[in-house]
């Protein structure tokens, strides 16, 4: 009959495999981080402050693709209403 592992090599087995994934994703994250970043050269967006950039990039995540793009083409919303960004 085959011996049962202990918790401690399994809790060992456990921690060896988090810090595999966790190097897998921090070199996908590289990875994708360069294939957005080549995505944006020459969109005019390159030209935006780093903080500009961000803040405008979470506003476009928060709203989704189908509704970032609906506002940016300046259709009508839903509701009939044209709304615009505060300040306009």
């Amino acid at each position: 009959m085959p011996t049962k592992r202990s918790a401690v090599d399994a809790l060992r087995k456990l921690e060896a495999e988090r810090q595999a994934l966790d190097e897998r994703q921090r070199a996908l994250e590289e990875k994708a981080a360069l294939e957005l970043g080549q995505l944006i050269l020459g969109s005019g967006v390159e030209a935006f402050s780093r903080k500009g950039l961000k803040q405008a990039s979470e506003m476009l995540g928060k709203l989704g693709e189908a509704e970032a793009l609906r506002r940016l083409e300046g259709e009508p919303s839903a509701s009939g209403r044209n709304e615009t960004p505060a300040g306009s």
